[in-house]
């Protein structure tokens, strides 16, 4: 199956090369999928999207144009796609419904503790031979109350990690986890008292029209004075303007993002030449208790070359009978 990559990066395209092992011609670009490159899968019978890649309607209809009959999605989320324009062009649509959740809730624990324990800061000082210990206090993770939104793979993995730093939990989450409850001792509860009780809150859920903005001024408002929040989901389940509004305040203590609601065309690239035109971001940058990675959490060996295998086998079982069971239109 002719298939155009985009969006490939150093880090990705040795584990799809060795999954792929000759069996599909895979043509890589690093350009992001748009209504300005589709056209570079002209006579490809499919194409695998990225994150960073937009397959919106005006998108799909120049794929449909070249002649592609498939989307392999290199993610979990799929918010970059017009699943409704995908299905009356007759296009499948296939994710990777699973990659080593360990990665991103390890990536979120990670964050927690760096911004807990200002280790940034502290690095940055001793670099410059400044060994005082002032404004460096942070507090014990045993006790407190983490509020996890979310609790799928990744938020079950979490809220195991956090157990074991024997913080109480509480899981906000549509399809509540059992598993969570006996093993954890997770208490789920609706957003209004989590949003109240929590000390920490970490989001991992998708980016759909119900979870849009769902961490905004009101929710804010309900929580604690100081509270610590982690987004390692999609920037868009986040009002940028009123985290950005509550950390100037000091509502909100401190703030670990590894995703942007504006990401698009900023993270994945080298722009350390260019002046930073997000003033939004740039203030972001800004704050000494605001930690900011650029859509790394998933980056571990283990995920990538999860994301490689089901990648390659959706390309195997479509080139096969045209159906793959991750198919979502």
């Amino acid at each position: 199956m002719k298939t155009a990559i985009f969006s490939i990066h150093d880090f990705d395209s040795p584990f799809l090369e060795k999954e792929n092992n000759g069996k599909h011609e895979l043509i890589f670009h690093s350009e992001s999928l748009s209504k300005h490159t589709a056209h570079f899968a002209n006579g490809c019978d499919a194409v695998a999207l990225f994150t960073s890649d937009t397959a919106d309607t005006a998108v799909l209809e120049i794929l449909n144009a070249c002649g592609v009959k498939y989307i392999a999605l290199r993610s979990v989320g799929y918010d970059h796609v017009d699943l409704q324009k995908a299905t009356e062009l007759k296009i499948k649509v296939a994710n990777v419904p699973a990659y080593s959740p360990h990665s991103v809730a390890e990536h979120a624990a990670a964050m927690m503790l760096a911004l807990n324990r200002k280790l940034i800061l502290a690095d940055n000082r001793v670099k410059q031979y400044d060994f005082h210990l002032g404004g460096l206090t942070g507090f014990d993770m045993n006790g407190k109350t983490v509020g996890i939104i979310g609790t799928g793979k990744i938020g079950g993995v979490l809220a195991k990690i956090l157990n074991g730093f024997g913080c109480n939990l509480l899981g906000y989450d549509l399809n509540q986890d059992e598993s969570l409850v006996s093993n954890f001792a997770l208490r789920y509860t609706n957003l209004e008292t989590l949003c109240k009780e929590s000390d920490i809150i970490s989001l991992h859920l998708p980016l759909n029209p119900q979870t849009k903005h769902m961490i905004n001024e009101q929710n804010i408002s309900l929580m604690k004075n100081g509270v610590m929040i982690i987004n390692t989901s999609r920037g868009g389940i986040v009002n940028t303007k009123a985290i950005v509004k509550a950390i100037q305040s000091g509502k909100i203590g401190s703030y670990g993002m590894d995703v942007y609601e504006h990401e698009k065309g900023i993270f994945f690239y080298d722009l350390s030449q260019e002046i930073m035109k997000d003033n939004m971001l740039l203030l972001l940058t800004t704050f000494s208790n605001v930690l900011i990675t650029a859509h790394q959490a998933f980056l571990t060996q283990e995920a990538l070359e999860g994301i490689a295998a089901t990648t390659i086998s959706n390309l195997n079982e479509w080139s096969k009978n045209g159906i793959s069971k991750n198919d979502l239109a």
